[in-house]
């Protein structure tokens, strides 16, 4: 068995703030018996597509910083982590997730491919899917939109050995929206729903990981390999969803058995 934290905490009030707060979250996930911690979609220095937030482009200086910092508190308390965030490649800036291993190194980064289109005016697309690995469990990330809208994303990774896909987002209550009680309900949005399927048309774990806000219609969760959910956060809650799981369940059976499909 393994234990995992999804942090849903509240949409930062500044960049700087978000990094206090995540430094924070870190501490208290290790505390908790995490050995891994996720955050969701660009939480340093917070989601700014679609209206959402500050406008205004993090410098490279900053990233830099933030980045160093989280590395610092990763290796503090011993614990993997799966941040939210952006980084430059080649002078423009890409959607993102910093993967730190517990001793605070770089495991890598997990870009987003697949941007929602109100996003294609502030960001660039990434390419490639990633497996990272810890001691007892390998694992991808889907951002948002991607794992939402895009399931060979997710079949990419498993099929690449992953156990588990994190799925970190922002989505949030606008007028005339469902206010959900439980999880994937009936008249809520596809997108609850959506997670339950990426897990069990892949024989994985899946879970994915909001910002606490006000009636948001999607909350995170761990959902297993046969697409139940076995833990939720209260819809719009902050606060550390920590949840054990035991990765030998995530056989990928069904991610391995898809056969070529071939057009006529």
């Amino acid at each position: 068995m393994i234990t995992i934290a999804l942090a849903q905490l509240a949409y930062p009030t500044s960049a700087d703030a978000a990094v206090e707060t995540a430094v924070a979250a870190i501490a208290d996930a290790a505390a908790s018996g995490a050995a891994v911690v996720c955050f969701p979609e660009c939480y340093l220095p917070g989601y700014r597509a679609a209206g959402r937030g500050n406008p205004r482009p993090p410098t490279a200086a900053w990233l830099e910083a933030a980045h160093a910092r989280v590395l610092e508190a990763a290796a503090a308390s011993h614990i993997a982590v799966v941040m939210g965030t952006e980084r430059l490649v080649d002078g423009a800036h890409r959607i993102t997730t910093l993967v730190a291993g517990p001793d605070g190194t770089l495991l890598g980064w997990q870009d987003k491919e697949q941007l929602d289109p109100s996003e294609d005016e502030l960001f660039t697309p990434g390419s490639g899917r990633e497996v990272f690995a810890i001691d007892g469990l390998r694992f991808g990330v889907a951002i948002c939109h991607e794992g939402f809208r895009y399931p060979e994303t997710v079949r990419a990774v498993v099929r690449a050995g992953a156990q588990l896909v994190f799925h970190p987002h922002y989505s949030w209550h606008t007028d005339g929206d469902w206010e959900p009680g439980g999880y994937a309900e009936a008249g809520n949005s596809f997108h609850e729903g959506a997670t339950r399927s990426r897990a069990a048309e892949n024989t994985c774990w899946f879970a994915p990981v909001n910002h606490a806000s006000a009636h948001s219609p999607t909350t995170s969760a761990l959902i297993d390999p046969d697409g139940d959910v076995v833990a939720w956060q209260p819809h719009g809650q902050e606060g550390l969803l920590v949840v054990p799981l035991d990765p030998r369940r995530a056989t990928g059976q069904l991610a391995m058995r898809r056969r070529p499909v071939e057009p006529g």
